[in-house]
């Protein structure tokens, strides 16, 4: 320890730049709601438009589970074929290089193309990623046509697209673009045309001839055949035949009009039709900067709007993020604010101002690692923070009030501190490394749950490991500075055994005040040591009781503690074959039920989204899902009362399972 006593100043700049950096480490530092963890889940799912269950099994399903089954990696494989579709969950064991795996997957998919019917879709693989969740759902809302509507929801997409730190925006509720023709079989027969003919034709003229090029001693001339249907009036003109030494065009056999596919999803905000931009940000990216940026983004394209079109903002991640931070900036000016009047209260106002900064400085090293680990601050690691502020400071409080009672004694504040932190050193690191061996087990914790809880060891170890380096070596060195001059030292109290007793030792005025208490328990500790069996028998007593009185009176295991949600989520079943006309008939009904309860802030209804987001593959018979925003918890009934009122409402609604 001599060593940093006597390079004092370095050692304060040293703690100096490691504020500084602690600093632009939390400023840098990515933010996100839930950690990135590689979920080792990938979908595989193709559509095809009308295809049966059992034709879906058939020629589907089995030629992708045959190039699929010999991944390497595969824990477990389900498929699932449903009517216009099939999907197939691949897991994979916990830990996979998912890269890796996706790659292999989607290689295996593109081998299994040859196989499957011409008329399905493109096969669609999907990593399951907890970091590609929408952070944000901004929904359109308004009495618009359906194309100026969708023109809005793709101009916004645009924008933001171009944000660096979006990775997509996905729009939900839109309707794909779609020319419907109509032919009456009479106008055939007037031009001896039949409808394959038509047909054939029109799709071997929506083609791109790539005619070559032309080489004279004059230059060489690309020669282009443009044949692609491009537009509304390209398709009219198309020339079928020649009748009576007239061109008979496609507009004058066909009425060609502009419409959109039968939707497969349908999206109302409060019972009015709307879409929504679910916006995904990129791995790493700042999720209190990039919801910003986003609402900045569409703040600024709205003033162009104006009042046409309502932007609501649901589901924003970044909200949950920022709560923590500022529970954390709480709980540490807290913390600090209270250690402050302990201490003070107990060994001095120059002690208390060491020991507030233990925690603070503790904090911002751990910042710096991180930063410096590349790892982000999560919600794991905002509760592991708030977690260890108590334990932050125990080690600078031995540390410190064993060099006051030396500076007592008469000794200079350099060598008081310098005694201190000798001699509490070896018992301040087995105090701490005992916490930290609780914690290194869970580094080692399995399954996906281990990876996501990794973030909570390491944190506490790295937070723990600062700890001990600010109290045995900065906040020392930085004592032994601003103490000033020595402490005249007070009379030396005599050897007798009751004079040596903590109450006799120079006192404070809230330590007189608290003599009493301290007294009753010398003599509970004296007593207890003279009668070691039964001490030892009470203890063992009071271990067995507390485990059967739990097994008799407590509520059991469970994974996650049943909070106060924010959210509601209402899944609606029902059972036929139903269109999406139907769907959204019986949904609406269950909106506009649940419309105007109370606490209720918001009602986003999604008809042909399933529970779990949507998508190919969701559960069968689900017919649509009702999102509710509640109100903050200090404006509203829990969320079991108005669970209960929903319920209720929903009661008369027959035919369907909520």
């Amino acid at each position: 320890m001599q060593i940093f006593f006597s390079r004092g100043r370095t050692v304060l700049l040293l703690l100096f730049l490691i504020l500084v950096g602690g600093i632009f480490s939390f400023l840098a530092i990515p933010k996100e709601a839930d950690p990135d963890v590689p979920i080792p889940f990938i979908y595989v799912y193709v559509t095809h438009q009308g295809i049966s269950p059992e034709d879906a099994e058939r020629l589907l399903v089995r030629p992708l589970e045959t190039e699929l089954q010999s991944l390497e990696g595969l824990k477990e494989m389900t498929a699932v074929a449903n009517e216009g579709h099939a999907s197939i969950t691949l897991e994979f064991d916990a830990g996979f290089d998912n890269q890796k795996a996706l790659l292999d997957v989607r290689e295996k998919v593109d081998a299994a193309k040859s196989e499957l019917p011409d008329q399905s879709d493109e096969p669609q693989v999907r990593e399951l990623n907890v970091g590609l969740f929408p952070m944000i759902s901004v929904i359109l809302s308004g009495d618009l046509p359906i194309q100026q509507h969708q023109q809005i929801a793709r101009s916004l997409q645009d924008r933001l697209e171009a944000l660096p730190e979006v990775l997509e925006a996905d729009i939900r509720g839109e309707r794909e673009d779609l020319l419907e023709v109509i032919i009456p079989p009479h106008v055939l027969e007037t031009y001896n045309l039949n409808l394959p003919q038509v047909i054939n034709f029109v799709r071997n003229n929506n083609q791109l001839v790539a005619a070559g090029a032309i080489e004279t001693t004059q230059g060489k001339m690309v020669i282009k055949v443009p044949g692609v249907v491009k537009t509304y009036e390209d398709a009219l003109n198309l020339p079928l035949t020649v009748h009576n030494g007239r061109v008979v065009r496609f507009g004058d056999v066909a009425e060609v009009r502009q419409t959109y596919k039968t939707p497969s999803s349908l999206i109302r905000l409060n019972g009015n039709p709307a879409l929504a931009l679910d916006v995904k940000k990129r791995l790493g990216a700042n999720i209190i900067e990039t919801s910003a940026k986003v609402r900045a983004t569409i703040g600024a394209a709205q003033k162009a709007l104006g009042q046409a079109v309502h932007v609501t903002y649901l589901q924003d991640k970044s909200t949950n993020v920022k709560d923590m931070l500022w529970d954390l900036q709480n709980n540490i000016l807290s913390a600090i604010l209270l250690v402050m009047v302990v201490v003070i209260l107990f060994l001095g106002r120059k002690p208390s101002l060491l020991v507030g900064l233990a925690i603070p400085g503790s904090f911002l090293a751990s910042f710096c690692i991180l930063y410096m680990l590349g790892y982000s601050v999560n919600i794991v690691v905002l509760f592991s923070l708030i977690l260890v502020v108590g334990m932050l400071v125990d080690g600078a409080i031995i540390v410190i009030e064993l060099a006051q009672h030396h500076l007592e004694e008469g000794l200079p504040p350099k060598v008081a501190y310098r005694k201190a932190t000798e001699r509490m050193t070896w018992p301040i690191i087995g105090s701490t490394l005992t916490t930290l061996v609780v914690f290194l087990p869970l580094l080692f914790w399995p399954g996906i749950t281990g990876q996501f809880m990794k973030y909570l060891p390491i944190t506490v170890i790295i937070t723990l490991t600062a700890s001990l380096f600010m109290a045995l070596i900065f906040i020392p060195v930085l004592g032994s500075i601003i103490q000033g001059k020595k402490i005249p030292p007070k009379k030396a109290p005599s050897q007798s055994p009751s004079q040596n007793s903590p109450q006799n030792r120079p006192q404070t005025p809230f330590q007189m005040w608290f003599a009493g208490l301290t007294e009753k328990y010398i003599k509970t500790l004296q007593q207890t040591i003279a009668r070691p069996m039964r001490t030892v028998l009470l203890m063992i007593g009071i271990l067995f009781g507390a485990v059967l009185s739990y097994g008799i009176l407590g509520k059991g295991v469970e994974f996650f503690p049943d909070v106060d949600a924010d959210n509601v989520q209402v899944t609606v079943r029902a059972q036929g074959d139903l269109s999406i006309y139907e769907k959204d008939a019986i949904l609406t009904q269950v909106e506009h039920a649940i419309i105007g309860l109370e606490g209720i802030n918001h009602v986003y209804g999604r008809t042909g989204v399933g529970g779990g987001g949507g998508g190919p593959g969701s559960e069968e018979d689900i017919i649509g899902s009702v999102l509710l925003q509640l109100n903050t918890w200090q404006d509203r009934p829990k969320t079991e009362v108005i669970l209960a009122n929903i319920r209720q409402k929903l009661a008369p609604i027959t035919g369907i399972e909520v």
